[in-house]
């Protein structure tokens, strides 16, 4: 059998190069079977970015994190500055910010393989499809990133002239010049993409780390919430939840797996819940497509989150019954005890990215109480709280559970209770921020110093919800307009 060499591929961003997406093809062999484009789907990268990258700066930004300012300064000053909430985070002689740059490296093989797998060797056309809608969904994933990064929050009215980020549909080593297509185009592209791929993905996939219809039917559903699509958005997880009705994928029940005995168990004084998903990367349990990244502390990697700790205003919305606490230490990183009694986030050294079903759960939820389906949001809230505490404390307060508006907000509580410190509230507050319903919130960071001062940082909007481009980005392409 044809051995095939994988098609190296290095994305510069360094200055002098031609242009800031300058592709250059590394190997001298290609994929030209089937099998071939099926084992380009496979690159550990699409799934796992275990040293850098990934969601590693919103969980720096995003507002449910405070800082111990002695451990903060053993990171880097990219880390510093994405918890200050500078304006300049990656300076010119900085490297390029990992996340990016793996994703634009992913995008070219990606597009390679959409554009060349239906004339590929030795496959059916059925298998052809089904690897081709997989990078096509993977693409629109990959793209959700490159807008809630890079492009301001939707807002239908101004999305239009809103600049985003530069579509590239084509794996054409000599294009050189790119634009930056607006938030609109880009959301449509998404969209496009995501529909394309679910009239084409299987049921249940061959492993979660690769694309189904679920998952892309859940992800499109995503994006229609951050659009603001209710109605779209909650038929498209219905159908998702339809599709996984006989998939593996169920949510852990905390009563059983952190009790005495438990599958997470033993408690570590390092990591916390040994076995728990949070410590292996490759726990697909909750996944409807997983993604992971590495969300621990600095290593020359350019991001960490040494000093982080849960601001105190996120911990009060914990009831003391939330088993979700057990996965929080209020010692520090070098095990000395918190003299404030802060509490650090040490069980989940990997995060997820991807699509798990705690975010469906609660987006679905987010979608019925805003379209009124009071019961229907409760039901979907506590199906969740029933698998993270006791269930005789699992209920919504019924005054919430009777009001709408204090009922989205709960659920937003409830993802900050779900996800705190790893970067999902940062999309959370660029969606409240253009929310009427949150009108007027401000956004702060709080730094603990070492001589016992606190600082403050109010978070400057609309400009810093959005990350300005990398330098080298604006240098090799004259006439880019970057973020202010």
């Amino acid at each position: 059998m044809r051995k095939l060499i994988y098609i190296a591929i290095m994305v510069s961003f360094i200055a002098c190069k031609d242009s800031f997406l300058d592709v250059v093809p590394l190997g001298s062999q290609v994929a030209v079977t089937t099998d071939d484009y099926d084992k380009l789907m496979n690159d550990p990268q699409y799934y796992a970015q275990t040293f850098a990258g990934g969601w590693q700066e919103p969980a720096l930004m995003e507002d449910d994190v405070a800082a111990e300012e002695a451990y903060l300064l053993q990171g880097s000053p990219q880390m510093l500055r994405l918890f200050h909430w500078q304006d300049v985070v990656y300076q010119q002689q900085d490297q390029t910010p990992w996340a990016i740059s793996l994703w634009l490296e992913q995008l070219y093989t990606l597009n390679k393989i959409i554009g060349e797998v239906m004339t590929s060797s030795g496959g059916t056309d059925a298998q052809k499809r089904i690897i081709r809608a997989e990078a096509i969904a993977t693409r629109a994933w990959t793209y959700f990133q490159f807008i809630n990064f890079y492009g301001k929050p939707y807002v239908q009215s101004t999305a239009g002239t809103d600049p985003g980020f530069p579509i590239i549909e084509q794996a054409d080593v000599n294009e050189k010049t790119f634009t930056r297509a607006s938030v609109q185009a880009v959301y449509d592209f998404i969209i496009k993409d995501l529909t394309a791929a679910i009239a084409e993905l299987p049921v249940k996939p061959s492993i979660r780390t690769r694309m189904s219809k679920p998952a892309a039917e859940g992800l499109l559903g995503k994006v229609y919430v951050f659009m603001g699509r209710y109605n779209d958005a909650l038929s498209m997880f219905n159908a998702a939840f339809a599709d996984l009705a006989d998939s593996d994928a169920h949510l852990y029940d905390y009563n059983q797996t952190l009790a005495a005995g438990g599958a997470f168990l033993p408690m570590d004084i390092i990591i916390g819940p040994s076995q728990g998903p949070g410590n292996n990367m490759n726990d697909l349990t909750e996944a409807v497509v997983s993604k992971v990244f590495y969300n621990g502390s600095y290593s020359g990697n350019q991001l960490g989150n040494n000093g982080l700790v849960l601001a105190p205003w996120a911990a009060a919305l914990y009831g003391a019954s939330d088993l979700r606490l057990l996965l929080y230490t209020d010692t520090n990183p070098d095990q000395s005890p918190n003299t404030g009694g802060r509490l650090r986030k040490y069980g989940v050294t990997y995060a997820r990215m991807g699509l798990q079903l705690p975010d469906m759960y609660l987006l679905s939820a987010e979608c019925k109480a805003r379209l009124n389906d009071l019961a229907g949001a409760v039901a979907d809230v506590e199906t969740l709280r029933e698998h993270r505490m006791p269930a005789a404390d699992a209920s919504i307060p019924g005054a919430i559970a009777a009001d709408q508006t204090a009922l989205i907000r709960f659920i937003f509580e409830e993802r900050i209770r779900e996800f705190a410190t790893e970067g999902y509230r940062w999309f959370d507050m660029r969606r409240q921020s253009v929310d009427p319903l949150f009108a007027g919130q401000t956004f702060t960071h709080t730094q603990y110093n070492a001589d016992g001062s606190v600082s403050t940082f109010t978070l400057s909007q609309p400009r810093r919800l959005v990350l300005q481009l990398p330098p080298s980005f604006i240098t090799s392409n004259p006439g880019m307009p970057n973020n202010p």
